[in-house]
C-alpha cells in the first residue's frame, strides 16, 4: 500500500521549480502598480453614473496613467477589466481597459 503523505511529498519535490514565467517571455515591461485613488462623491446628474477606476494604458512607448472618473452607467457592463497584454503566436497585443 502506498503512503499518501510520501506520495504527496514526492510530487512536491518533482514539481519544485516548475513555474511559468510569462513576464520573462513578454518584450514589454509589466504595468506599474495601480495608483491609489480616493473616490470622490459622484456629481449631481440626471443620469446614473458609475465610477471608472484609474488605469494605465500603453501608448506605444510606455504606460500613461488615466485618473478615475465618473461615467454614464448606460452602455457599460458592471465590471471594469483593466488593460493587459495578450499573446497570439509570437505577437503581443495591448488590450485596453474596458467594461464587461
Amino acid at each position: 500500500m502506498i503512503d499518501m503523505k510520501w506520495l504527496a511529498a514526492l510530487a512536491c519535490i518533482a514539481l519544485a521549480g516548475c513555474t511559468v514565467n510569462t513576464a520573462a517571455e513578454s518584450p514589454y515591461p509589466a504595468p506599474p502598480p495601480t495608483q491609489v485613488e480616493i473616490i470622490p462623491k459622484p456629481p449631481v446628474s440626471a443620469v446614473p453614473l458609475v465610477w471608472q477606476p484609474g488605469h494605465y494604458e500603453w501608448n506605444g512607448a510606455g504606460y500613461v496613467w488615466y485618473p478615475g472618473q465618473y461615467v454614464q452607467r448606460a452602455g457599460h457592463g458592471t465590471l471594469w477589466q483593466p488593460g493587459y497584454w495578450s499573446r497570439t503566436g509570437a505577437v503581443w497585443v495591448w488590450q485596453r481597459g474596458h467594461w464587461e
